[in-house]
């Protein structure tokens, strides 16, 4: 059996090397658009005390010894976000983040357990905006790359066509002819059984056990991100708010969020909000989401009280991260994240 030579030899490094000079020209590229715009870099710490609070995250733990040795949980962040709302408290307006971030299993053509997060944030503006942004960076990646169209596993889009705009309940209604928001209450609460139902309808399988954000995820996954991205990129808005959480709600329909995700060649790449920015209802949110970490994997992660505390003097603000890796993979023609990344993590 042959195995593949390390990412270090030197005829693979000459082989990977034009993609990773593509992947400086964007960053660099990236940071001279937000400096033209007047935002500000910020380097947040790695090390938090939780890592986020999304049911299906994983983080890596760790502790810090103190010089009297008593011993603190710590974990990898999974998103610079609380550090980065926590500026915004502080009076910052316009922000963004270029920087690792960690998430456990989590490894494959598009996965990768350290990568790069692009995030920023924009105070007083409607997360429309954001769209916008994104359109930008889609077509300053291929410019910087020389890529006239964006491929990946057989699907092909325009980088600088503008972006479909197409809401959940329109994808569902499109790709799997699922009626979603008449399984949504006005108060934001689902009906598990008319869901269920819909995805008999549509040929899905189904478990006994599923839940109805379950059901949900069997959708996205099998029927309607496949077909994102494709010709040009979708901006997929309005999630249902269990599916947001930490987006405010629509003003126009209290069922959906204030959230989209970017897709370009049915890959997601990036995810934004309309921040929530009530702690209470934050709170409610966050256990929530650790009760079903519990219920499907055993574990949840602590709340981190600074960040609630802040939330409550936190400015109105709209904000996305974009993987990085997943944008460059994109523009530069490579087939694994790993292809763009300098020196991947060992294993």
């Amino acid at each position: 059996m042959t195995t593949a030579s390390p990412w270090w030899t030197p005829h693979v490094h000459a082989d990977r090397r034009p993609r990773l000079m593509a992947r400086n020209a964007i960053a660099a590229a990236l940071r001279s658009w937000f400096a033209e715009r007047d935002f500000v870099e910020v380097t947040t710490a790695a090390l938090q005390v939780s890592p986020g609070n999304e049911a299906h995250l994983a983080a890596f733990a760790t502790e810090a010894i103190a010089p009297d040795a008593s011993r603190q949980p710590l974990y990898l962040h999974t998103s610079p976000e609380f550090a980065c709302k926590k500026l915004l408290a502080a009076g910052e307006k316009r922000i963004f983040s270029l920087g690792s971030v960690y998430r456990n299993r989590e490894r494959g053509p598009l996965h990768h357990p350290e990568f790069t997060m692009l995030e920023w944030y924009r105070v007083g503006e409607a997360y429309e905006r954001l769209m916008a942004d994104c359109a930008e960076f889609l077509a300053l990646a291929a410019e910087k790359a020389g890529a006239k169209s964006f491929r990946f596993r057989g699907r092909e889009a325009d980088p600088f066509a503008e972006p479909e705009r197409l809401s959940v309940a329109e994808a569902f209604m499109r790709h799997a002819g699922i009626d979603l928001l008449a399984t949504v209450g006005a108060d934001g609460s689902t009906d598990r059984e008319a869901l269920h139902q819909g995805l008999v309808c549509a040929g899905l399988r189904t478990a006994p056990d599923d839940n109805w954000a379950d059901l949900f995820s069997r959708v996205m996954v099998e029927k309607v991100e496949p077909a994102l991205g494709q010709g040009r990129a979708t901006i997929l808005y309005g999630y249902p708010v269990s599916e947001a959480a930490l987006a405010r709600p629509s003003a126009e329909d209290p069922r959906v969020a204030e959230r989209f995700e970017l897709y370009c060649c049915g890959v997601e790449l990036a995810n934004a909000f309309g921040e929530l920015t009530d702690p209470a209802e934050q709170r409610r949110r966050f256990v929530a989401e650790m009760d079903e970490k519990e219920r499907i994997y055993g574990e949840r992660y602590p709340l981190d009280e600074d960040f609630l505390a802040a939330l409550a003097i936190m400015p109105q603000a709209s904000g996305s991260a974009l993987g990085f890796d997943r944008l460059v993979m994109l523009a530069a023609g490579a087939a694994r994240i790993e292809d763009v990344i300098w020196a991947p993590v060992a294993g």
